[in-house]
């Protein structure tokens, strides 16, 4: 596997996709939040994915979040654009309009649909690949029930049939040892493997070669440190980090969005809350838990916090 294009490379984050009081998509937000990921150091950008309920919001809502995020970054970062869709051709919708905006990087989850055998999932891919010969995939192996669960042998073969494939997003559990598997025996064509799991793995995950991760946007600025702190050969202080937020991101794992969106209203970084995907309401007691974790990390009320 070819690694020496960092194209992808760092923190990543997935951005989540705020509401208005009504309800309504918010594309003046939504910006606002990539000023905030950009500002704390992010490699890129990516939008919408899980974390930003892609499943809930409408073609229409897609588009429109998407084009406002192209048109404020306006290549200082890369964005790597969601295009999940159950078919084909609602794909190829999305990444036709990733590429009129001037994107080149789609992250891309095989419908569950399909299964996790190698003939469906090629096929799905190649024709992807051949009707957008320009873009660069994101191949994204979610875990079940929410993805395929596809094995990391299926998966190079993929890669190896569709040299579009750039990178892999392995958040299956475990992610590590199919980490090690890509990176060990993944074609040239293959430039990267990204983690996922909201980066509650990330140490094993650059330990084992990953090129980057992808976790939600709320600690942005504490996993840019610890990336940087990695990087540079601290890995004392890019333990350090980790295992501060550790905590924070256990209860993330559980409450997802709502703890997101909680958090980043926390730091000031949004006014409504409110989520469209079903998940664990916050009560009191989760409310109390999360914002002791965030006093302790020096993160309440601060869009800066200190690593």
């Amino acid at each position: 596997m070819d690694q020496t294009d960092d194209h992808l490379r760092g923190i990543l984050p997935v951005l989540p996709t705020p509401l208005t009081p009504v309800g309504e998509v918010d594309a003046a937000t939504l910006v606002r939040l990539a000023d905030f990921a950009l500002a704390a150091g992010v490699s890129g950008l990516v939008y919408p994915g899980f974390a930003s309920e892609v499943s809930e919001l409408t073609a229409a809502e897609r588009e429109a979040m998407l084009e406002a995020l192209a048109v404020r970054v306006r290549g200082r970062a890369p964005i790597v654009a969601g295009a999940s869709a159950e078919s084909v051709e609602e794909v190829l919708v999305y990444g036709r309009h990733a590429q009129s905006l001037g994107l080149t990087h789609l992250m891309i989850q095989p419908p569950i649909a399909l299964g996790n055998g190698l003939e469906p999932v090629l096929a799905f891919f190649a024709a992807i690949a051949e009707a957008l010969p320009d873009m660069q995939i994101v191949l994204q192996n979610a875990p079940a029930p929410r993805g395929s669960d596809l094995a990391p042998q299926i998966i190079r073969a993929i890669a190896a049939a569709v040299p579009q494939i750039a990178y892999v997003k392995e958040e299956t559990l475990p992610a590590g040892p199919a980490i090690s598997h890509l990176i060990a025996n993944g074609p040239e064509t293959l430039k990267g493997v990204i983690g996922g799991g909201g980066a509650r793995y990330i140490l094993d995950e650059y330990a084992r070669g990953a090129c980057a991760a992808m976790p939600a946007l709320e600690i942005v600025d504490l996993h840019v440190a610890l990336d940087a702190a990695w990087r540079e050969g601290r890995r004392d202080e890019a333990r350090h980090i980790y295992v501060r937020t550790l905590p924070l991101l256990a209860l993330q794992a559980v409450y997802r969005m709502q703890l997101t969106k909680h958090v980043l209203m926390r730091r000031g970084l949004l006014s409504e809350t409110g989520v469209r995907a079903p998940t664990p309401e916050l009560d009191g007691a989760a409310i109390a838990d999360i914002d002791a974790n965030l006093e302790e990390l020096g993160l309440l009320g601060s869009e800066a916090g200190a690593a």
